[in-house]
Order: structure tokens, then C-alpha cells, then sequence
């Protein structure tokens, strides 16, 4: 079975679900291929204000890239140049969604799982996580944006021992090294990570996708940071009805009922 990713939504909520439990949801070319329509079509979609990244049933958010095509599809350097062309635009892709990105973790949480983790604004992890980047263990060349992404979440030290010695790390390490934003009990991961989605998505969508393109253009050098994009950004929000509704929302003493325009 080759799996694949599908999208559910609920309200404000789009869901993409890796799926591929024949291998604990590790992911195949063909979900690699399948990442960035999908993750562009949520981002297009209007009535999608949060994005929320999950693996199909209860045995794994994703174990990794499938182990079982690299002999096929990523032995020599033209084959491992393709193959890591696909995977890095859709990290690329989930990267760039303007919305809240959540990603809700269980069990294991390894290799490429960890990289999908990364491209997520927010983590939250339920108690049976597991989390690794086992690289060096099957020697692997680990591609500069993924060791970047690592780096700004947990720091230069942080991010080397995890890499250096490939082991696993429990829920309650992963939260202790700031790898996620919070752990839960299993059973209540899918009510966290929806009651957390809920409350985002209520809040002003003009102002969610200019903080995160902020924070976007802050992690570059200040030579390359586009401070046009940013004003641009905090002047759209100014300029919003959005705007004008929440503070006659406060004024009123009312809940807001924003629009995102």
C-alpha cells in the first residue's frame, strides 16, 4: 500500500491526515507528492482558519519517510537528489501555509514525522509520544533546512545532542527541550488540539497571518528580511473590518465575530 494523505474539516478547522497504517503513517513518495496541493488548497480556502496536522489511527503520528522504497527510489545521487527535492517542497509547503499550523502527536513521532513536526507553529504531544531523528543510524545526509529548523526550536546544543546520538526521546524530555508546546493524556490529545484550534480560529485571521509572517521574516538575516511584506501586514489589519469589529466588539463588551477581511 502506497498511503496517503486526506483532508477533513470541521467548521473552521482543516485536518490533513497522514495515512498509511500498514506503516505506522510512514510517509511514501506518493504522500510526499500529495503534500503541497493539499496544504495549498487549505491555505486557498476561506473558511479554513486553522490548520491541524494528525496521523490516521492510534498507532503513530508518522515513524518516519518508508524505509521500505529508499533501495528503489533513494540509492545514488540522482535518485537521493529527487527524492529529497519532493520532501523538501513539501516541508517547503507546509511551511509556508499563512495559517495557524497545529500538529497533534502520538506515539511515534521519528524521522520525517519530526521534520513535519518542525513546519508546525504549534505542538502538542500526548503522553505516549515518542520522539527521534535517527539519521545517523542509517547515514543519512540530513539537509541543511531541516538542521535549521530544529536549531531555531531548541537551540544549537539541544538540536546536536538529538542528531548526535539518534535516540529516542519520551514526551516529557521532548517538552523538557522544548521540542513541543505541551503534553497530554492520550485519550484527551484530539480534545486539547481542538479546543486549542477553536480558540485560534476565533481571533482575528489578519492578525495570525501577519504575526506569523513576522516571525517568518525575523528567523532570516536582517539583509534578507522583507520589511515591506511586514508593514504591509500590520497596515492590512489596520485597514480591516476586522479591525473597525473588534473594538466595537470591546466597547460593547461583546465577543467578536471577525470575518478575516
Amino acid at each position: 500500500m502506497a498511503g496517503r494523505i486526506h483532508v477533513e474539516r470541521e467548521g473552521p478547522i482543516g485536518r490533513m491526515v497522514f495515512d498509511h497504517p500498514e506503516r505506522r503513517n510512514a510517509v511514501s513518495l506518493a504522500m510526499w507528492e500529495q503534500i503541497p496541493e493539499l496544504a495549498a488548497r487549505l491555505d486557498a480556502d476561506p473558511d479554513v482558519r486553522v490548520v491541524v496536522l494528525r496521523g490516521a489511527g492510534e498507532d503513530a503520528f508518522v515513524s518516519g519517510a518508508d524505509i521500505s522504497q529508499f533501495e528503489e527510489a533513494r540509492t545514488g545521487n540522482a535518485a537521493a537528489l529527487d527524492y529529497e527535492n519532493g520532501a523538501l517542497r513539501a516541508f517547503a509547503a507546509l511551511t509556508e501555509v499563512s495559517k495557524p499550523v497545529i500538529v497533534a502527536i502520538h506515539a511515534y513521532c521519528m524521522g520525517a514525522g519530526m521534520a513535519i513536526s518542525l513546519t508546525a507553529d504549534l505542538r502538542v504531544a500526548a503522553d505516549d509520544a515518542v520522539f527521534a531523528l535517527p539519521a545517523a543510524r542509517l547515514g543519512l545526509g540530513y539537509h541543511a533546512s531541516g538542521v535549521d529548523a530544529l536549531v531555531r526550536l531548541v537551540g544549537p546544543s539541544v538540536a546536536k545532542e538529538i542528531v548526535f546520538t539518534a535516540r529516542r526521546y519520551r514526551a516529557d524530555e521532548a517538552l523538557a527541550r522544548g521540542l513541543v508546546n505541551e503534553v497530554v493524556p492520550k485519550a484527551g490529545l484530539d480534545a486539547r488540539v481542538g479546543e486549542l484550534a477553536s480558540a485560534i480560529a476565533d481571533n482575528a485571521p489578519l492578525t495570525l497571518r501577519s504575526v506569523k509572517r513576522i516571525v517568518r521574516e525575523l528567523a532570516r538575516p536582517d539583509a534578507e528580511r522583507d520589511t515591506a511584506a511586514i508593514r504591509a501586514s500590520i497596515d492590512a489589519c489596520f485597514d480591516s473590518d476586522d479591525y473597525r469589529e473588534g473594538v466595537q466588539a470591546f466597547l460593547a463588551k461583546r465577543r467578536p465575530k471577525f470575518q478575516g477581511r
